[in-house]
């Protein structure tokens, strides 16, 4: 059995941020620092550099004309949103090399990208929380199960196989067979990184977001995000969505099924151009 912290610490042996990402979140809790300061940390690193302007410039924002300096950048986007882009190519990169062997990257980074997708979609058009910010967290929100693979595997894949076989919650499984489940091992990296508050509160919280505290808006979307990938393959998904969600969510968020289908569907529309941006050479693979 072990604890989130235990897991997380053996991977960040294998997986860390670079010292970039340290520097950006530094100028971001300074308020003294300007907007010349961040761009120049983004842009001495020739790699993120060009991974962001490849971001800018793609449909996922849809500016008008080609964005070709960071410094451009950072003026239509603002410092924030320069932050959580550079985050995920990072974390992408991060976990780049790290393979488990029972878990299928190409389908775990699809689902990833497909759940950041609706929880923007979500905030955009439920008028909650950051979209921007929303993607990230989204990407992110599974980030536990990766840790989980790759440190433990064998009880990791023992709970996934028991909550398929018994149709139990994988959260239930994972914390009577592993110690911990996936949204507490994400919540414990996220701290480890040092991210973000809101991160670690809304990947944590988002199997029951009433734990999220001030972060609950953004752990309910979550959430949300969560059983609409978790129904992607049903009869009547927007239904089954629906259905899935905690109370305080449905209460929350004033969800109807044709919501979530017009949520589903933009997020759906987007999602081979997304996967080929953050996987240019795998194909998304």
């Amino acid at each position: 059995m072990s604890t989130p912290q235990e897991l997380v610490a053996c991977v960040e042996k294998l997986a860390s941020l670079p010292a970039v990402y340290h520097r950006i979140r530094d100028l971001l809790d300074d308020p003294d620092s300007s907007v010349l300061e961040l761009a120049e940390a983004v842009s001495g690193d020739a790699a993120i550099t060009a991974r962001v302007l490849r971001v800018v410039n793609s449909v996922l924002y849809g500016f008008p004309g080609k964005v070709e300096t960071v410094s451009r950048a950072v003026n239509l986007m603002g410092m924030q949103q320069i932050h959580d882009l550079v985050l995920s190519t990072l974390v992408v990169a991060a976990f780049n090399g790290i393979r488990p062997a029972r878990m299928h990257m190409g389908r775990f980074w699809s689902d990833s990208v497909f759940r950041g997708l609706v929880a923007r979609a979500a905030a955009r058009r439920l008028g909650m929380g950051d979209p921007e910010r929303m993607f990230v967290e989204g990407l992110l929100a599974d980030i536990g199960h990766l840790v989980m693979f790759q440190v433990a595997p064998e009880p990791s894949a023992a709970a996934l196989e028991s909550a398929a076989r018994d149709k139990e919650p994988i959260q239930d499984a994972e914390a009577r067979i592993v110690g911990c489940n996936f949204a507490e091992v994400g919540a414990a990296l996220a701290s480890a990184w040092r991210l973000p508050g809101g991160f670690a509160k809304a990947i944590g919280a988002q199997l029951m977001p009433a734990l999220a505290g001030p972060h609950v808006n953004e752990a309910a979307l979550l959430h949300l995000a969560n059983q609409v990938l978790a129904t992607r393959e049903h009869d009547t998904p927007d239904e089954a969505a629906l259905a899935l969600l905690d109370p305080l969510s449905v209460a929350m968020l004033e969800l109807e099924p044709a919501q979530i289908a017009d949520i589903r569907a933009e997020a759906e529309e987007g999602l081979g151009a997304v996967i080929a941006l953050f996987f240019p050479a795998q194909g998304g693979n």
